[in-house]
This record gives C-alpha cells, sequence and structure tokens, in this order.
C-alpha cells in the first residue's frame, strides 16, 4: 500500500491479510488462494504489508478493552492515512471487528468478507468457474459465528458451493442455529476447560454425519478446529477440510 500511495494510485479494495493469514502456515494457503482470485479477476488491490497489525478481536473479546483500543486506535490512523475506503478479508474476526467495532473509533469503512467478494465477482462475470474435481461430491458447510449468526452472511458461501455443481449437504446445526468450532471469543489461544468433549469435537461429528467428503470453511481458526477435529476421529484421509477461495482456485484453475 506505501508504494502504491507513493506513486499516487488507489486500489479498489485494500486486503486485509490478518495474524492467521500472514503467520499460520495452513491459513497462509488460504491467503494466496484469494490473491490468485483477485489477479485473475483483474480487481486492483494493495495490502498494508508490516503496517498491519491485529486487529484487536483477541483482546477484546478476552476482555482486554484497554489493548484492543489500542491496536484498533493504531490500525484505523493507518488506514485513514492511506484514504481507505474499501477493505476484504478472509478472517470473519477482523471482517467482524473491523465492520462493527472500528466505526466507533472513527474508521469508517465498507468491509467485505472474502465469501461474499468472491460472489460478486463470479455474479458479474468478472471470474467464471467450471466444477473442476468438485463437480457431484458431496460438501457440508460450517458457518463462522461471527460471519454467520453475527452478521448473517450465510447465502453467500452456500451459493459459491452450488456453483461448483457439487452436492451442498447441510449439519444438524446450521444457519441461525450454527454451532461454534470452539475457538471464537479468543479461545484460539488457551487450552480448553474440562469438560465431557471438546466443541470442535462435537461439530466435527456433526460434519461427518453428513457423510461429505469435504469440509469447506470459510475462517482460519474454523479450519484448524475442524482439522483437528477430522484428524482426532482419525477421518484425514477420507475427509478434507478446505477454505471456500481454495476451492474456488481450484474449480477456477487458477
Amino acid at each position: 500500500m506505501a508504494a502504491m500511495f507513493a506513486e499516487g494510485q488507489q486500489p479498489e479494495v485494500l486486503f486485509w491479510v490478518g495474524c492467521a493469514g500472514s503467520f499460520d502456515e495452513r491459513a497462509k494457503k488460504i491467503t494466496k488462494a484469494f490473491v490468485r482470485i483477485l489477479q485473475k479477476a483483474g480487481v486492483s488491490f494493495a495490502v498494508l504489508g508490516s503496517e498491519e497489525s491485529c486487529t484487536g478481536d483477541p483482546a477484546k473479546r478476552a476482555g482486554n478493552e484497554f489493548l484492543f483500543q489500542m491496536q484498533a486506535v493504531t490500525n484505523i490512523e493507518v488506514l485513514n492515512g492511506y484514504g481507505i475506503k474499501k477493505i476484504v478479508t478472509t478472517c470473519p474476526h477482523c471482517f467482524n471487528t473491523l465492520k462493527n467495532e472500528y466505526p466507533g473509533l472513527g474508521g469508517d469503512y465498507e468491509v467485505m468478507h472474502h465469501t461474499s467478494f468472491i460472489n460478486d465477482l463470479l455474479s458479474e462475470g468478472a471470474l467464471k468457474i467450471e466444477g473442476g474435481s468438485f463437480k457431484g461430491k458431496k460438501i457440508t458447510y460450517h458457518d463462522p459465528c461471527y460471519l454467520g449468526r453475527a452478521n448473517g452472511i450465510f447465502e453467500a458461501p452456500r451459493e459459491l458451493i452450488k456453483k461448483l455443481d457439487a452436492e451442498l449437504v447441510e449439519m444438524k446445526s446450521c444457519k441461525k442455529r450454527g454451532l461454534c468450532c470452539g475457538a471464537g471469543g479468543a479461545q484460539m489461544f488457551k487450552e480448553p476447560e474440562k469438560g465431557d468433549k471438546e466443541v470442535n469435537i462435537e461439530r466435527t461429528e456433526q460434519a461427518l454425519d453428513t457423510n461429505a467428503e469435504i469440509i469447506a470453511a470459510a475462517c482460519p481458526f474454523c479450519n484448524t478446529m475442524m482439522t483437528d477435529g477430522v484428524k482426532n476421529k482419525e477421518k484425514e484421509n477420507s475427509v478434507k477440510v478446505y477454505d471456500l477461495a481454495e476451492l474456488i482456485t481450484d474449480a477456477a484453475d487458477l
């Protein structure tokens, strides 16, 4: 973004990569898949790079409002300094925080989740896909809490699966009744409390009950938790966990 700004250029969108998308080895693949989609569709985009900090979501959910506001205000100063108007992110936690928490601190932007953004690209004809290797396969979709129940985005991800010519099979708990993967609320960064069963195991069992070959996720945290659940059930050879961006890049042969 700094280089583009120095040349007097303004991107169509700022891609907010997020902590997971920047540092987690599995989530980096999601980041790269989404970038290939943006490049193929001819979207002018930029990233903040080293100027991007955590949105503050984990700090806020863990109860440290002071740290959250410190992180948020720093990010807002950078974004406003570049005159950013539109942001797209692959992480529902970043999406929710940028969209709903930042306006109160002076950061007003049009914020989109990558599933909605990709769906728009397909609807506009900027991107074309065939079913590819997923045609006719059973795919179940796990609703991320901060995308679904928190922000009401249920259909865009499902429309992407249908555009793959795949068979969408719903879990027992889906859409408004979707079950958390167990990583939200900063739980991603701590050990679970004692109980009868971990949340991600319960959710993975619901996914496996659909007999789907693929579990589609739209959140790096969910991806990690569902992948761990599949490994716990020793099903990693027969059931794969992918982000929707990865499914689309495969189908579009990117």
